[in-house]
């Protein structure tokens, strides 16, 4: 199969897919045993504590930088700095989702409390209870939350459900506004998890005290530390910064890997393999790219083995390249500049249908 054979993400059905569905389950289990004899499902104590203990060190600097600055403009490189820490915080809190980090559910669970709605105000369970389904049904359509009505339409069927004059105009140029866009994604994180708090869907109820106070300590001190340090002008301004930088950031680090990747339907029965693979595409790049995009430029590898600790994705990737090659699956690399390409022309594809047909009324 070739990049070429894959179909857009639409509603069309492409040989691709339909060829890969009559294929065995069995690929999965014969890649699984050779991760297991490599050792690469072990978990990485190690890392994760020099991780762990360097982002908790950044985010001390910052604070540090923040105190002493004062009331000062040049406020805001520290709420830039801190809105990277912050994204780099979230990754650790999302390795704990998926058991990543420690053998014990409640060592990660601690962990991913933590780090996201204690130290970065996002609901922990909430979050792991809808990233969850994405990698059950990923850019499967009705299925997959990730690909979901919303601002942004993400699939040809979602495009024409639009019905007011200005989200059908937005849908029709949403390419252009995409990255615009992501710099309310960490706005929009917070209140979808304080809504998820409200609404009681953060996964096991038992844990929504816990995540209530966690987050209100966070909304609270984070609130109260800036308006003590700031006047009301540069605390909102720092605000912004802050929540624009993380929320661009986030998005450009999930944004590249499935978006513009084939979309599935309810006909198209996948096995596992499959499914992971074909809606994947994986970033090209070396330990810095690693850093940057938190290891989930290993995107394939990744949702193969969910729990796979992070700095084994990379002697994972060789296993699972060879693999696809001897079952004849497309494995999808890019740069991270042809990434956003792909995924600004698939936007763009998305809203073809509304740029030629007359707005109702």
């Amino acid at each position: 199969m070739t990049s070429s054979a894959l179909r857009p993400a639409d509603d069309e059905t492409t040989p691709t897919i339909k060829a890969a569905a009559k294929s065995a389950g069995s690929d999965y289990a014969a890649l699984c045993r050779q991760v297991r004899q490599a050792g690469m499902l072990k978990r990485r104590p190690g890392y994760y504590t020099a991780k762990i203990s360097v982002n908790l060190g950044l985010f001390a600097l910052g604070g540090v930088a923040f105190v002493l600055l004062g009331h000062s403009w040049y406020q805001l490189f520290v709420a830039a700095f801190l809105g990277i820490v912050f994204t780099q915080v979230a990754f650790v809190g999302h390795d704990a989702g998926h058991r990543q980090i420690a053998g014990s559910r409640r060592v990660n669970d601690l962990l991913g409390l933590l780090h996201g709605n204690l130290l970065v105000g996002l609901s922990y369970g909430w979050w792991v209870t809808k990233h969850n389904r994405h990698h059950a049904n990923p850019n499967h359509e009705g299925r997959d939350p990730d690909i979901a009505s919303g601002v942004i339409a993400f699939t040809s069927g979602v495009a024409r459900t639009r019905q007011s004059r200005p989200a059908r105009a937005l849908a029709r140029s949403q390419a252009y506004f995409f990255f615009p866009l992501l710099l309310l994604e960490g706005v929009n994180l917070h209140v979808a998890s304080i809504r998820a708090l409200l609404d009681g869907e953060t996964g096991r109820s038992r844990s929504k005290p816990v995540e209530a106070l966690l987050l209100g300590v966070h909304l609270a001190g984070y609130l109260t530390v800036l308006l003590i340090f700031l006047s009301p002008l540069q605390a909102l301004v720092f605000l912004i910064v802050h929540q624009c930088v993380f929320g661009l950031y986030m998005g450009c680090t999930f944004a590249p890997n499935h978006k513009g990747m084939p979309i599935l339907q309810d006909e198209d029965k996948l096995d596992y393999l499959r499914r992971q693979v074909l809606t994947s595409r994986n970033i090209r790049g070396g330990r810095l790219t690693d850093f940057v995009l938190g290891g989930l430029n290993y995107q394939i590898e990744h949702h193969l083995f969910p729990s796979m600790p992070r700095p084994t994705l990379r002697r994972a990737q060789e296993l699972v390249r060879a693999h696809c090659g001897r079952h004849g699956l497309t494995y999808h690399e890019s740069t991270i500049l042809s990434s956003y390409g792909q995924v600004l022309r698939h936007l763009h594809a998305v809203g073809a249908p509304l740029r030629t047909a007359p707005d109702a009324g």
